[in-house]
């Protein structure tokens, strides 16, 4: 059952891949000889794979490199296993064409199953409190209600995704490790997770930012709270260490 619920997260690539070879085959009878056939996405992704495998490329084409690459995890709650095994890395990102191919061709946040996660991380760290790289650390949270997923949950949550491989916490966006989304019956929930959670500055930051970009009214207090002190207790008695 596990493989058929992570296909929600990666079904679409191999359908997507599939059809744009066959329009770039159409494209192609229809070119005139001697002119080339414009660039897809998966003609970008392509020429990647073949730079990295050492096959010769006729024509190099510019990706736009993103400061770090990305890994995209799936989680799909499963009682019976452990919560490691319910955990699945889908796929690994490090330029601009790769995110949005990824973006465009898996389940939307909003279309998944209540139990599963998406989540964002910087490559080499596992989106859990016990990495060495989360664990001093917290994260800024917005809860979301039930009448909200169909409305604005694919939208906060692509704009965190484009606020993480942006670097758009400027300096302090050495500080974030990435970002979940829960996808629960009572109400998703959207995390930023950072490194370390008594920086203060950092935090602050990352939390005016993220708030600004997300488009909250001013009104609207979203919360950091320590891994430390969520792990010990439920979510609902974690208090806040900061609010923006």
């Amino acid at each position: 059952m596990f493989a058929v619920e992570v296909s929600e997260a990666k079904g679409g690539i191999q359908e997507w891949e599939e059809e744009e070879e066959k329009k770039e085959e159409e494209a192609a009878e229809r070119t005139p000889m001697g002119e080339k056939v414009p660039n897809s996405p998966r003609t970008l992704l392509s020429l990647r794979g073949k730079a990295r495998m050492g096959i010769p490329m006729e024509v190099k084409l510019e990706l736009h490199p993103l400061q770090n690459r990305w890994a995209l995890w799936f989680f799909k709650n499963d009682r019976s296993r452990a919560w490691q095994d319910n955990l699945h890395l889908v796929t690994k990102v490090d330029s601009v064409e790769d995110f949005w191919a990824l973006y465009s061709h898996i389940q939307l946040a909003s279309k998944l199953s209540s139990g599963c996660d998406y989540a964002l991380f910087k490559d080499g760290i596992q989106p859990m409190w016990e990495d060495s790289r989360n664990k001093r650390g917290g994260r800024w949270l917005v809860s979301l209600a039930k009448q909200q997923r169909h409305i604005e949950l694919d939208r906060l949550w692509l704009e965190t995704l484009l606020c993480l491989i942006g670097e758009s916490f400027e300096e302090h966006s050495r500080e974030v490790c990435g970002a979940v989304v829960n996808i629960r019956t009572k109400g998703d929930k959207i995390a930023v997770w950072t490194r370390e959670a008594e920086n203060q500055a950092g935090v602050l930051h990352i939390g005016r930012v993220y708030k600004e970009r997300l488009g909250l009214s001013p009104k609207t207090i979203i919360g950091y709270q320590a891994h430390a002190d969520t792990a010990t207790k439920s979510n609902s008695l974690a208090k806040n260490k900061f609010v923006v």
